[in-house]
């Protein structure tokens, strides 16, 4: 029988890095989890009057849930983790500007002499059942209902080499990767560093458009399933997640087009791997049926993903079909629940 753990953690019990935690939690491989999150302010910005700089102190930013130790996790292994459910908690989620952070505004690496942006937050009603989210203009008589779309901005495990990096910063082992791609029905993948591997996961958004150009998705906190996994001696070099149409590969990095060549250079390995091409083949073949998602463009590094559809890629099945088993488990745990 499948092991079912639900974890709601305490404000004190919010990590705020990867790495350097003890674990919350210690699963065994298979579990499902049933998880709440918190959103990236803390749940302290409620309203249009809740400034960020005066809510929040710094650097206690962008919460996890965990880290969670699963067992038999080893280095060179691979953590799956596949995206059961994620459903906002709250019948509201927020956005906001800052003065020194997004995509475009001076920055402290982009000096520059014009004025900073204004601190202005956003409150956005969230309708689960009707599956939208309504925009409300703050400096205009104009809202707009778009579509609820949850998904995970930070989800990861333990740096390598006794690392411990913030929540904020996306990198080889996850973080704040701030994809609308990580959403459920996904799979993710992660390479272990230490034994446990160390999983958290945070910054839900009920939606987010490509780039998070502003700094911030819509911001909320989540109700999240996830199932966990091991594959045994299977080393991931960077963030992968599959779907049942796809697979893709993340980097992060800056400039941007360093985290682009990332996550280029792994697809195209992975895919010359799996149906076993020369790498120019596999190079000539991503290039004319690759896609290239934006993650985010404004944090401490940048994150793009390479995608391509399963339908080039033959028969061939990524890490031995854990995603399709992990699928079944899910729907199974829906179907029960």
């Amino acid at each position: 029988m499948t092991d079912v753990v639900n974890y709601r953690p305490a404000e004190d019990e919010l990590s705020y890095t990867f790495g350097g935690r003890e674990a919350v939690r210690r699963v065994k491989p298979g579990t499902i989890l049933e998880l709440y999150t918190e959103d990236c302010f803390g749940g302290r910005v409620r309203g249009v009057d809740d400034l960020p700089s005066v809510a929040c102190e710094f650097p206690f930013l962008n919460p996890v849930t965990g880290p969670i130790h699963v067992e038999g996790a080893e280095p060179g292994d691979t953590l799956a983790v596949h995206f059961v459910e994620i459903v906002p908690a709250r019948d509201w989620a927020v956005s906001s500007t800052f003065p020194h952070f997004g995509a475009l505004t001076g920055t402290h690496t982009t000096a520059t002499l014009h004025p900073p942006l204004d601190e202005v937050v956003w409150r956005y009603d969230v309708d689960v059942a009707a599956g939208i989210v309504r925009y409300h203009a703050r400096r205009g008589d104009y809202s707009v209902d778009l579509p609820l779309d949850p998904m995970h901005g930070t989800a990861g495990v333990a740096p390598a080499a006794f690392e411990s990096r913030a929540t904020i910063v996306p990198d080889v082992h996850g973080g704040n990767m701030d994809t609308p791609e990580l959403r459920a029905g996904v799979t993710a993948y992660f390479g272990v560093n230490v034994p446990g591997a160390l999983f958290a996961l945070g910054d839900g958004h009920c939606r987010q458009g490509d780039g998070e150009v502003c700094g911030t998705g819509v911001e909320a906190a989540m109700n999240t399933v996830v199932i966990l996994d091991v594959i045994k001696g299977a080393a991931t070099p960077t963030p992968r997640f599959e779907t049942d149409e796809a697979l893709m590969s993340a980097g992060s990095a800056r400039p941007l087009e360093d985290a682009y060549r990332m996550s280029q250079h792994d697809l195209v390995t992975w895919t010359a791997d799996l149906i076993g091409l020369d790498v120019l083949d596999a190079y000539q073949l991503i290039s004319q049926a690759g896609e290239a998602p934006v993650g985010n463009v404004c944090d401490p590094n940048y994150t793009m993903l390479a995608r391509v559809a399963k339908n080039y890629l033959g028969s061939a099945s990524a890490y031995e079909g854990v995603h399709g088993r992990l699928r079944t488990s899910a729907q199974r745990y829906l179907a029960t629940r």
